[in-house]
């Protein structure tokens, strides 16, 4: 069965949906089967991966609203071991129309338990807030991989995000925890990205991750040619950050009994 992570922020631009396509895609190449899932009305996920949303038939809006086969919606990506469950606009009504069904926190964990089986990761990349389908995401996952930018407001926002994890903890999924905290868009020249890296490293210690993600051109360029940055410039800064995040992830997720952290 897939362990399944969800990647969350309820801040827009903080790097997750590059943290989403790019983990997936070095997970890929580390031979990993794996699932992304794109639970974000933006659709920039099944767009950064060269996928065209005219040509798509299912997706994710079929799915969470009850009326797709989850094997239909699962495409193929550039990657041997990758594939991905997209997200068109029509996704934007999702959130009115669940709230007036029933167990509407647990439609993409039933969506998603027909196809565990075939993966060993299986990755959602939430939208940027805290309503029914970054819920959805939490219910589904076992875990919750944090992208954090090094900026002022990153504790706070971070703080909100720890509370929800722990108020869906409480009623509808018990098992979740914290796989890790990512630092993204660090810039070493700036004193105040460093000084969210100390507070954060001094607050969540071993939760945070080692790697950091810096700011890089080519992580920026990657998603208007429709590729993860492997493809786009494996040799640049940005690609050797996600595949050096990627073996500690590993590192951490296949530790026995470890692999992640309650906070």
């Amino acid at each position: 069965m897939a362990k399944i992570i969800a990647l969350c922020n309820q801040k827009g631009g903080v790097g997750k949906t590059t943290t989403a396509i790019n983990l997936a895609a070095s997970l890929s190449v580390s031979e990993k089967k794996t699932l992304l899932v794109d639970c974000d009305p933006q659709a920039n996920t099944t767009s950064g991966l060269g996928i065209d949303k005219s040509t798509i038939n299912t997706n994710i809006y079929n799915l969470i609203l009850g009326d797709g086969d989850p094997s239909q919606a699962v495409i193929k990506t550039g990657l041997s071991y990758l594939d991905l469950i997209p997200s068109t606009n029509n996704l934007v009504g999702a959130e009115v129309e669940l709230v007036g069904l029933d167990e509407r926190e647990f439609k993409l964990k039933k969506a998603l338990s027909s196809l565990s089986a075939n993966y060993e990761y299986i990755l959602i990349d939430s939208p940027p807030s805290l309503g029914l389908l970054t819920l959805n995401g939490l219910v589904a996952a076992e875990s919750v991989l944090i992208p954090v930018q090094c900026e002022y407001y990153a504790l706070e926002g971070l703080s909100e995000l720890l509370k929800t994890i722990d108020l869906v903890r409480s009623s509808l999924n018990p098992t979740l925890s914290v796989a890790g905290i990512l630092l993204t868009m660090f810039d070493a020249r700036n004193n105040l990205a460093r000084q969210v890296e100390e507070e954060l490293r001094k607050h969540f210690k071993e939760t945070v991750f080692q790697t950091v993600i810096p700011r890089n051109v080519r992580l920026s360029e990657a998603p208007s040619h429709g590729k993860p940055v492997l493809l786009y410039d494996v040799k640049s800064r940005g690609a050797q950050s996600y595949l050096e995040l990627t073996k500690e992830f590993l590192e951490r997720m296949e530790r026995v009994g470890k692999e992640v952290v309650n906070l």
